[in-house]
């Protein structure tokens, strides 16, 4: 139970990261909040540093790292009008996928999942640039890229603190959570 209780307090800080209103419009604050306002950025950034944490060796720092860079990327995509039709429902299979991954503990070679991520990366991105300010975005994309490194960070070391079932059952929550809003969302 102990070990639950970080994973828990960490779910709760995006409300409470919300709940400090007033950041200017294309600022490293507003870009920093973006990620964090949404559960299916949330958990699908933690999930990612779950699936790194299990994969352990490159992949620990491969994962995240093709995750952001794709997602800057993506953030320039969205923000420039580049159309994306399918991007929610490529972030909700990110939350699927990588949740699913780390459920079953799957083992994949690390370069398909350096691609995924990069894939599942680029969509975020695409999705924070489209939302994002008419004016800044250099400081609003440094924000959210920050805030993603966080949350795979986070992921990683509740990976490596938590080994054995809590992971599998974090990316199953993730899993059953993007099911639900593909049904109910």
């Amino acid at each position: 139970m102990k070990r639950l209780l970080p994973l828990t307090l960490f779910l709760t800080l995006p409300g409470a990261a919300l709940a400090h209103a007033g950041f200017d419009p294309g600022s490293f604050g507003s870009g920093f909040a973006h990620p964090l306002g949404g559960a299916d950025h949330v958990l699908a950034m933690v999930a990612l540093g779950l699936l790194a944490a299990q994969a352990g060796g490159r992949a620990l720092w491969l994962l995240p790292a093709a995750f952001v860079a794709a997602m800057l990327a993506g953030g320039a995509a969205g923000w420039s009008g580049m159309p994306f039709g399918a991007v929610e429902p490529v972030i909700l299979a990110s939350m699927i996928v990588l949740g699913a991954l780390v459920a079953m503990a799957a083992r994949l070679p690390l370069d398909a999942m350096a691609a995924m991520a990069a894939a599942f990366g680029f969509a975020h991105g695409w999705a924070h640039g489209a939302e994002g300010p008419a004016q800044g975005l250099p400081s609003h994309g440094l924000g959210f890229a920050v805030a993603t490194a966080l949350l795979h960070g986070a992921g990683i070391l509740t990976g490596r603190a938590a080994a054995g079932p809590v992971p599998r059952a974090a990316g199953g929550m993730t899993a059953f959570w993007g099911l639900a809003l593909v049904v109910w969302g």
